[in-house]
């Protein structure tokens, strides 16, 4: 089982049933990370400001 790098409980997820580019969240501290390779298992802190590629990209040019 995958060890969350910030809080070092373990994640709630089977390394098997992820894919590169899923988030998942540790459940003990909130906490978003990106798979970011699978074989070896890495993850990516995810920033606050992430947008998730279902949404519409935000126009900051707009007034």
């Amino acid at each position: 089982m995958p060890i969350c790098p910030e809080c070092e409980s373990a994640l709630d997820f089977d390394e098997e049933d992820v894919d590169e580019g899923d988030v998942v969240v540790c459940d003990e501290c909130g906490t978003e990370f990106e798979i970011v390779a699978t074989d070896p298992l890495e993850l990516s802190k995810v920033e606050e400001d992430y947008e998730d590629e279902d949404e519409e990209p935000k126009d900051e040019d707009e007034e």
